[in-house]
């Protein structure tokens, strides 16, 4: 079921300016709860999803124009765009993921069927710079007899062609937010594997076959979404309080940001660039302007 709006929240798409931290507002409305703004790679617009559907936005701010996705079901909050710009892949909330024409039409279903019993559900994070592989986080029942709150979320890597599936991690830590570096050497996400206390996620990276795992960011806050910049100089990411359980919806966050060098965290550059009423659709997925320069926000402000 798509997110609605609380009495008196507004939805603001914004663009920030990654260095003086100055922002702009490209759209503002109280009807429509927008979330998770992916940048095309010729830089004239931003994807959001809202009520279920795939839409479009000028970067210059403007109205929404509505992606037509025949025989793909409602989508939720994930969905990146494919490197060459011709097709958006989604998250739809059959636990499939679908690959959708840019200018709108028939999608196609990328994933295969679900082993049965298991409830198995797709959240795509990313793709790879060569267009051929999606980052994805897998969530399921550990057997068919598990209870339904028994749910495991693992790191696994899809093939665009032929749907098939490569899990990357599989284990009990929960994991969130897989996405490639520019180079598609490393796959970065969120996971509470460092951390005995319950929510706690922190960032990671490692090889695409789970070699070199590693934690980036060590921090007394729950950390989610960790996006490279197309340059590789920076990491952004968004920071929920001490003590969040999952990637909540309207919380006061902050955006961060610090300094990488060779795709590696530079210490002593993490600072603060936004602070916001968001969460859950601020950024779910990458929002980086092609140049690096910019990045795409949502937040939903109460009056």
């Amino acid at each position: 079921m798509a997110r609605t709006l609380l009495p008196g929240q507004s939805c603001r798409i914004l663009v920030v300016d990654a260095e003086t931290r100055s922002s702009r507002v490209v759209f503002d409305n109280a009807h429509t709860l927008a979330e998770a703004p992916n940048w095309s790679p010729d830089g004239r617009w931003l994807v959001v999803n809202a009520d279920g559907r795939l839409w479009r936005l000028p970067v210059e701010g403007g109205t929404l124009e509505w992606i037509r996705m025949d025989s793909v079901p409602p989508i939720n909050n994930d969905h990146v765009i494919a490197p060459d710009g011709g097709s958006v892949f989604v998250s739809a909330n059959d636990g499939h993921l679908y690959e959708v024409p840019w200018e709108g039409g028939t999608g196609r279903r990328v994933t295969r069927d679900h082993p049965e019993g298991r409830g198995y559900k797709n959240y795509l994070h990313g793709v790879s710079p060569d267009g051929a592989t999606l980052s994805v986080i897998v969530g399921a029942r550990p057997t068919p007899e598990s209870t339904p709150d028994r749910w495991r979320t693992n790191v696994a890597l899809v093939s665009v062609a032929d749907g098939s599936t490569t899990f990357v991690t599989d284990d009990d830590f929960p994991d969130d937010g897989a996405e490639f570096s520019p180079d598609g050497t490393w796959l970065w996400f969120n996971t509470e594997r460092f951390t005995t206390e319950p929510g706690h996620a922190q960032l990671a990276r490692m090889r695409l076959d789970g070699a070199e795992l590693s934690r980036q960011v060590v921090s007394d806050t729950v950390d989610w979404f960790p996006h490279v910049s197309p340059d590789g100089s920076k990491l952004l990411f968004l920071a929920f309080e001490a003590g969040t359980i999952g990637h909540p919806e309207n919380r006061d966050v902050v955006l961060r940001i610090l300094d990488l060098d060779g795709g590696s965290p530079v210490p002593g550059t993490e600072r603060d660039v936004f602070r916001l009423f968001g969460g859950q659709g601020t950024i779910n997925v990458p929002g980086w302007s092609p140049d690096g320069a910019h990045f795409a926000c949502v937040e939903y402000p109460v009056s």
